[in-house]
């Protein structure tokens, strides 16, 4: 485990100035692929989407938590639909398992293959001897657009009889007990389904929830963000996301690449990790996503009216550099801006 002195950053901060916190967890998207296409999802995923991380990656992404928080390292499975590839997310995981980085803390689905009991029992069955501690189960109204209600039901309740309530994490469990109905809505009574969900359950404005669902609750003109910056994002994020391709993103900042670790490893990577790390980051960090207006600007951006906040206006200003062929190091890859 490493030494919160040991990041560049923080070895040239006074005592009393707060420091880049150690990365003690990892989300590992194993695919950009998902049987749905949410509105809200901050990874852009789809049917459409590729990518499918190699064991290489996967275990050297392990690895390199581990040495970064030691026993405190946890590790969730996510993406895209990591149930696409349920055999293959098995072997990951027993591989894992073989060079003691066993066990899994989560992973993560959104229920679209419960469509049997027995099916479900011997998947949980599977996870289970490998170690897995919990299961999430999506459950909201963007993901309901795709998946059966009914499939998600059937899923939660042989995992609650299986695995016990503490090992079952549902999000959220309102809309399990009171589903959201497409059926015969217009585009104006579904766009009032997701306002309202978004209200209720905040989420950040990236990925492809920086689209329609950002337009719709966009309610800040560009005076009330252009101040805020990204200062404790960074220094305060315990977690990051680990795509197929080996990117590392910051917390749920998608689309911004603070390393690679198919490059180096993980724990290289945090010890050198800086504010001043390149300019995307280094004005995001100082100035916020308004400090890249400028030269955005310059090149013929378009600034809205009003922004839903200030990651609405970051993945907005990072779009537009993506379509410029821009920062190719750090607005990326492209599964996270098509």
């Amino acid at each position: 485990m490493l030494e919160l002195s040991e990041n560049v950053y923080n070895k040239k901060t006074g005592r009393e100035e707060p420091k880049f916190k150690l990365w003690r967890s990892a989300g590992l998207l194993i695919t950009y692929k998902c049987n749905c296409k949410c509105e809200f999802c901050y990874y852009n995923c789809s049917p459409e989407k590729n990518g499918l991380m190699s064991a290489e990656t996967f275990i050297n992404s392990w690895k390199g938590l581990k040495n970064l928080a030691g026993e405190t390292a946890k590790i969730h499975i996510t993406g895209g639909e990591p149930f696409l590839y349920f055999d293959y997310m098995c072997e990951l995981i027993e591989q894992a398992k073989k060079e003691g980085l066993w066990p899994v803390d989560m992973i993560e689905t959104n229920g679209f293959w419960a469509d049997n009991e027995k099916n479900i029992k011997q998947r949980l069955q599977k996870l289970t001897e490998l170690g897995m501690n919990r299961l999430k189960i999506s459950c909201d109204p963007f993901h309901q657009e795709y998946v059966d209600i009914e499939l998600v039901r059937r899923l939660a309740k042989a995992a609650y009889e299986l695995l016990g309530p503490k090992r079952v994490l549902v999000r959220w469990q309102k809309y399990l007990d009171n589903p959201a109905s497409f059926e015969n809505l217009t585009v104006k009574q579904r766009e009032a389904i997701f306002i309202s969900s978004i209200k209720d359950y905040p989420s950040r404005f990236t990925g492809r929830a920086a689209g329609r669902l950002a337009e719709l609750l966009a309610n800040k003109p560009i005076e009330k963000i252009q101040t805020a910056n990204c200062h404790q994002a960074f220094l305060d994020s315990k977690g990051i996301h680990i795509d197929p391709y080996g990117n590392i993103f910051s917390g749920t900042c998608s689309g911004i690449i603070i390393g690679n670790v198919t490059r180096e490893p993980l724990e290289k990577i945090w010890r050198e990790f800086t504010s001043s790390k390149n300019k995307i980051i280094e004005t995001l960090f100082n100035h916020g996503p308004a400090g890249l207006l400028k030269e955005a600007e310059s090149l013929g951006y378009e600034k809205k009216k009003s922004y839903a906040g200030k990651c609405h206006l970051c993945t907005d200003i990072r779009q537009f550099f993506f379509y410029k062929t821009m920062y190719k190091e750090t607005i990326g890859p492209v599964e996270c801006y098509s």
